[in-house]
């Protein structure tokens, strides 16, 4: 997949697209963040054939989502937030049919050792790979916040995607960075 591993780059900057059809939208849109979304399908999803899956309902919800599109918000805060409630529906979907246990951040906090460790099954791993299976494990919500952070937007970007405060965005990713950080550190694989 492009963009493998660069979290930071977003894939070009903001359009002007006001007079554009949906057609003409998502095209651009799907130019200008498709590595993007690429990255965030991995960061949700594990699974290839899944992550594909994932990657194309995110397209059809993004092409759709454009008829609506009325410019109240930049146009990467609509990407991120239909790709992002894409994604945790996704999530929340599997975890009901998966029975596979989520974890909060408190839940991360309280956890003194990690469970089982996918490196030993899989053999010695990258360290991305790594990171990606500690915010896989994140709970939908603090992994919103994770990969918007990592995607490069400020607080109050994530706070309007995410619907909180960037205060609250602020904390969070405070948080949660010294969590993974501290796994990742211990060789932990999973957040919980």
């Amino acid at each position: 997949m492009a963009g493998t591993g660069d979290y930071l780059d977003m894939g070009g900057a903001h359009q002007d697209l006001s007079g554009a059809s949906q057609d003409e939208r998502y095209a651009g849109a799907a130019a200008t963040f498709g590595d993007a979304l690429e990255r965030l399908a991995r960061a949700y999803e594990a699974d290839p054939d899944q992550r594909l899956d994932l990657l194309q309902e995110i397209h059809v919800a993004l092409w759709r989502s454009f008829g609506q599109f009325d410019g109240r918000c930049s146009e990467r805060t609509w990407v991120y937030r239909v790709a992002h409630n894409v994604a945790i529906s996704h999530v929340l979907r599997r975890k009901r049919s998966q029975a596979s246990r989520m974890v909060t951040l408190d839940e991360l906090a309280d956890t003194e050792s990690a469970p089982d460790n996918p490196e030993a099954e899989a053999g010695e791993r990258h360290a991305l790979a790594r990171l990606t299976a500690l915010i896989q494990a994140l709970e939908p919500s603090d992994r919103q916040i994770v990969l918007l952070y990592l995607e490069g937007l400020d607080a109050a970007a994530i706070g309007e995607v995410c619907g909180i405060t960037p205060a609250s965005v602020a904390t969070k990713v405070h948080r949660l960075k010294a969590l993974l950080a501290r796994r990742f550190n211990q060789g932990g694989h999973h957040a919980g």
